[in-house]
């Protein structure tokens, strides 16, 4: 079955050439010409990879991906964009992207973009050992489900693909060193400035759902990368 892709983008040549450009090479895609419909179209069908201009008319871009972020934790979002600021880059990624693309870029650009997105993606669920289960404190980490739960009361939190398998990894290396190239490679596929702000964000959120613990921690290791830390 041919990945189905949501293309939400203002320009309607623009997002016409893409459109075609992507079902040449065998994907399914939806193209909306605004924010709303865009968010319609979502609410309307399943989607495995959004594609989202960042400026558009009656709702942006970062403003759809945190509805659609609210609704579903797990598809990929890519963000199109004429500006290369780093607030941006850096609220895209906030908002839960999985790339960010400025403009101008070629059709071949995206298409290998969406391809490296939809690979990674699909391997965030791969297990690459047996464990499925880790006790971290007093919290219960149920990999495959993704369920990070808290004895003490039972709550559970459902991680998004991403989170999960940096939690894993930070479980693995429990109280060691967990590299920041490491993690980028095998969960962002890649080591750049924006991959590392983007694993920033996801290690602020861990931090909160871990916050219950005041014996865990996740500690900065300047220039190298981070700890999971359970004191004992």
């Amino acid at each position: 079955m041919n990945n189905k892709i949501l293309l939400v983008e203002d320009d309607r040549n623009f997002g016409d050439v893409l459109k075609s450009y992507l079902e040449m090479n065998d994907y399914d895609v939806t193209l909306a010409t605004d924010g709303e419909q865009g968010s319609a179209a979502f609410k309307s069908g399943e989607y495995d990879l959004c594609i989202f201009d960042v400026m558009m008319p009656k709702k942006d871009g970062f403003t759809l991906g945190k509805e659609i972020r609210e609704k579903d934790k797990d598809v990929p979002i890519i963000f199109l964009t004429a500006r290369s600021l780093k607030e941006d880059v850096l609220e895209g990624f906030k908002v839960g992207a999985d790339d960010y693309i400025t403009k101008p870029f070629n059709s071949e650009e995206l298409l290998y973009r969406v391809m490296a997105v939809l690979k990674r993606t699909r391997k965030d669920g791969e297990s690459e050992d047996q464990t499925k289960e880790f006790k971290i404190g007093k919290y219960n980490f149920n990999y495959p489900l993704r369920i990070l739960s808290y004895s003490e009361d039972g709550s559970e939190e459902k991680l998004s693909p991403k989170e999960a398998h940096l939690l894993r990894l930070f479980c693995i290396k429990k109280n060691d060193v967990l590299e920041r190239s490491e993690a980028l490679t095998k969960i962002w596929g890649e080591d750049n400035y924006f991959t590392a702000r983007s694993m920033d964000v996801f290690v602020t959120k861990l931090r909160k759902y871990l916050s219950k613990d005041e014996d865990l921690e996740i500690m900065n290791i300047h220039g190298n990368g981070f700890r999971l830390i359970e004191k004992e």
